[in-house]
C-alpha cells in the first residue's frame, strides 16, 4: 500500500494499535502488519516519530521497561488518547461510509437520466 494512502490515518491507526494495552515500538508494527493481512508493513522511520509526536501531543504516554535484557520503551494510550481514538473511529465511520457510496459502484456519480 502506497504510503500516501495512510495520509491523515496513521495517528488512528497507531491509537488503535495501543487499545488493547501498552506496546513497544516494533511490536505495534507488527500488530499494524498483522491485522492489515501483510498489508501495512510500516517502516520504523515513519512509526517512531510518529509515536514521539504522538507522546508529545499527550495521546500516548511512553515509558521504559525495567526488565532484564535490552531496554525497550513501551506506549500505552492516556485518557486523551482514548477520546481522540474514538474521535478517529467516528470520523473514519464518516469518510468510509461516503467514499463507498461514490466509489464503490453503486452509481452515485452517474449522471441523472
Amino acid at each position: 500500500m502506497r504510503a500516501e494512502v495512510l495520509k491523515g490515518h496513521l495517528d488512528g491507526l497507531l491509537l488503535a494499535a495501543l487499545e488493547a494495552g501498552p506496546r513497544h515500538g516494533y511490536a505495534v508494527m507488527e500488530v499494524l502488519r498483522e491485522g492489515s493481512g501483510g498489508t501495512l508493513d510500516l517502516p520504523t522511520g515513519t512509526v517512531y516519530p510518529a509515536l514521539h509526536r504522538l507522546e508529545r501531543a499527550g495521546l500516548v504516554q511512553g515509558s521504559w521497561s525495567d526488565g532484564p535484557g535490552r531496554a525497550r520503551r513501551s506506549y500505552r494510550l492516556t485518557a486523551a488518547g482514548v477520546r481522540a481514538l474514538a474521535e478517529q473511529r467516528a470520523t473514519w465511520q464518516e469518510f468510509s461510509a461516503v467514499m463507498s457510496a461514490l466509489l464503490g459502484g453503486g452509481g452515485a456519480l452517474a449522471a441523472p437520466a
